[in-house]
């Protein structure tokens, strides 16, 4: 009880802040449709999802990505719930993470009943950093994109920083860029993962072009999540060339919360972002 109270008490100390967020409109079209993944707010989601969303949308996010969670990839509610309180305020559902896995028709079945654009994959189906498996995964892939196309979604793949080992002098995110077809398969690039792993994602804009329509803006010192300005990531730079990309949407995502909270860091992040 003392816990749901206090993050209760939390969420009402941080709305006068965010009243103002809201109010700021962004310069930079690259930057002035911002969107969450909602592994930021994870326990908040599953202690009261309408009511985090509340708040999410009162801090000026436009764009709602979701992940699989215990309660489900809506956090509880069913899909006609969550596409109703999205819309209600003033939030799209846009996309949501998931894994293929046995339940893998039940989930194309919600997303595709929430309105939802994207059907990404988190985590790889085959484990093995070899360039066989990646070979292996990518022909998942290209199924996956075709079982999510015929349901009316685009399939979606997020990387995080193993997929930049190499094998047989090959990087296998390359291995996977180039074994999937473009038309059933849409990168995510976690770009805090990225560089976390050595990598320049302005080089995969310039070879790969348009694969990267959706993207996670997420600043990192080393491998800890921080708030943005404070790690390694050139936020400024890398939307600079956003449409080189491909990029349509961004959702921004902290996994750890120097500031003492996901709403606390993402007020931070807001507020960096009128600079960009």
């Amino acid at each position: 009880m003392n816990k749901r109270r206090d993050f209760l008490k939390n969420m009402g100390a941080l709305a006068v802040g965010s009243v103002l967020l809201s109010s700021y409109k962004f310069a930079p079209k690259s930057v002035s449709n911002p969107g969450i993944q909602l592994y930021t707010f994870r326990d908040e989601m599953l202690a009261d999802p309408k009511g985090t969303l509340k708040v999410i949308a009162d801090l000026g996010i436009k764009q709602v990505e979701s992940a699989a969670s215990s309660k489900g990839l809506f956090y509880g509610l069913t899909p006609q719930e969550m596409k109703k309180t999205c819309k209600d305020l003033g939030l799209t559902l846009r996309s949501a993470h998931c894994t293929i896995d046995d339940n893998w028709q039940k989930t194309i079945a919600a997303a595709a009943e929430s309105g939802q654009e994207y059907l990404v994959c988190s985590v790889i189906p085959f484990a093995g950093d070899t360039v066989e498996n990646y070979q292996k995964i990518a022909e998942r892939f290209n199924k996956a994109g075709q079982e999510c196309a015929d349901a009316g979604l685009k399939f979606g793949y997020h990387n995080h920083d193993y997929e930049f080992k190499t094998d047989q002098g090959l990087v296998l995110y390359d291995v996977l860029l180039a074994n999937t077809d473009p038309e059933l398969v849409h990168m995510e690039m976690d770009l805090g993962w990225v560089v976390a792993a050595g990598k320049d994602p302005l080089a995969y804009f310039k070879e790969y072009g348009q694969r990267f329509p959706l993207w996670h803006l997420k600043d990192m010192k080393g491998k800890n999540s921080v708030e943005f300005g404070k790690g390694s990531l050139d936020i400024k730079g890398l939307l600079d060339h956003s449409k080189e990309a491909g990029m349509k949407y961004f959702f921004i995502e902290q996994e750890e919360y120097p500031a003492g909270s996901a709403l606390a860091s993402m007020k931070l992040n807001m507020e960096y972002l009128k600079s960009v």
